[in-house]
């Protein structure tokens, strides 16, 4: 097993370097004439970035000060979204580079005018013309001594264009290229144009890619610390009683709270769910990614939630990476109600929740028997559940909804088809037998604070009745 994991491992590593070369040739060796310091500058770029983002992660998972993991968060994540764009960018501007190429290659066309029936006959193609040039000025012949150089010639306003300078061996002297303005070497004048085209291309196509990349990246950040937008969803209860038709519960996950989103960001994240006036709020895990030393004045925004029946939290997995049970006390004393494998009476329906897959490894793991095993059948039910993948033990123990959290809907595309695969809901309602699943994509963002086809949501659930 330690030697597939190794052999795995290295397979990562090697298509992480090949990305990464590939990407460097693409944006600074292809665009450039030579060894320099743009290609350096490149290699530097590439190279810091991915070390930032590696002491990002190993700065937040081995302890260290919380003002190092803040400023290593930043530009380390950022990097791993930037860096993914920017390979997807330019992979795909691989379908654009020979279209310009083609493009480019075209020759100069000229109108041959009217022909003797009146019509304008085709455009012929026409190497570049020296005769489209402004006439020179005629320069008076320089008298010259046996052995000194050769007298100028003289061109006639209007005249022809004169021929090249004889170089040694009566060869012709090649001109300076139109667009480089560099002299290509002797015999290769026909061929000096084509690494020029070729660069130019790489020029135009990196800046593209680079700039599509940036741009995403970029707006993706903006739509995470702008805050979630409030989704609404109604999902009918065939158990449910008349009397609690339209029953609203503001369903928020994936908060993490940490060294990029702070108080500010949980403070939008309470004004928004206050704003929908909801009955019940339901926190479904992933609330924070670090220890309550560091986190607790962010999170402190959260005792202003307000709901008539109370707001109810259930850990995630990334609690019991920074320790669930602190997490449990503080969002008890910040006024909300942890359910550990609990289940409550509310008028109407039963509200259950369990612990995450995570805390198996502490002997916290999720309890559906514990939670739902002695409940009124009859009576609806509603379970907070952080992962999807839980479902399938709601469906056995008569779950009517869960609501859960957990996958961000990809959070950067194309991950909604990694998450697809281990997910049985990426996002939104589904249907699984008796019982309905509601996958929430989250208010915040993991790792990079950025979204791309995954935009942050709040939802507010309403509860409908089939008897109303």
């Amino acid at each position: 097993m330690v030697v597939v994991f190794v052999l795995v491992a290295l397979l990562v590593l090697a298509g992480v370097v090949a990305a990464n070369w590939y990407l460097w040739r693409r944006l600074f060796r292809d665009t450039t004439r030579g060894p320099g310091p743009v290609r350096r500058a490149g290699a530097v770029l590439i190279t810091g970035g991915w070390l930032l983002a590696i002491a990002a992660f190993a700065g937040a998972r081995a302890g260290a000060p919380f003002w190092l993991q803040r400023i290593l968060a930043w530009p380390g994540f950022l990097w791993l979204a930037l860096s993914l764009y920017l390979l997807l960018a330019v992979l795909a501007a691989e379908l654009l580079r020979p279209v310009l190429h083609r493009l480019l290659a075209r020759p100069a066309v000229r109108d041959s005018g009217p022909g003797r029936d009146g019509r304008t006959a085709p455009a012929r193609a026409t190497a570049p013309a020296r005769e489209a040039a402004p006439a020179r000025e005629t320069v008076p012949a320089r008298e010259t001594v046996p052995g000194g150089p050769a007298p100028a010639r003289a061109t006639a306003p209007g005249g022809p264009a004169p021929a090249p300078e004889a170089g040694p061996g009566g060869c012709p002297v090649a001109e300076a290229h139109p667009v480089s303005g560099q002299a290509p070497p002797a015999g290769e004048e026909a061929v000096v144009q084509v690494p020029t085209r070729r660069l130019f291309v790489s020029r135009v196509v990196a800046g593209a890619a680079a700039a599509a990349a940036v741009g995403t990246v970029g707006y993706g950040t903006y739509g995470v610390l702008r805050g979630p937008r409030v989704k609404r969803v109604t999902v009918p209860l065939a158990k449910l009683p008349r009397a609690v038709h339209g029953f609203r519960i503001a369903v928020v996950s994936d908060i993490h709270l940490g060294p990029v989103l702070g108080r500010g960001f949980a403070q939008k994240v309470v004004d928004t769910i206050n704003a929908t006036q909801p009955d019940l709020i339901a926190v479904v895990g992933d609330l924070v990614d670090g220890d309550v030393k560091d986190l607790g004045p962010a999170a402190a925004p959260l005792a202003g939630l307000r709901a008539r029946h109370g707001a109810y939290y259930v850990t995630g997995n990334h609690e019991y990476f920074s320790g669930a049970e602190q997490w449990v006390e503080e969002v008890r004393r910040l006024g909300l109600l942890p359910l550990e494998n609990a289940r409550t009476e509310l008028p109407g329906f039963d509200l259950a929740g369990v612990n995450d897959l995570m805390g198996e490894r502490e002997g916290q793991g999720p309890d559906f028997e514990r939670a739902l095993g002695d409940r009124d059948p009859a009576r609806a039910c509603v379970l907070l559940a952080h992962q999807p993948v839980q479902i399938h033990e709601a469906v056995r123990h008569g779950v009517d909804l869960q609501l859960s959290g957990h996958t961000h809907g990809g959070q950067l595309w194309p991950g909604n088809l990694l998450a697809a695969a281990a997910n049985p809901t990426v996002e939104g309602l589904e249907r699984y037998g008796d019982t309905q699943l509601y996958v929430s994509r989250g208010a915040g963002a993991w790792g990079p604070p950025t979204r791309v086809g995954a935009p942050s949501d709040i939802t507010v659930v309403e509860l409908a009745s089939r008897q109303a």
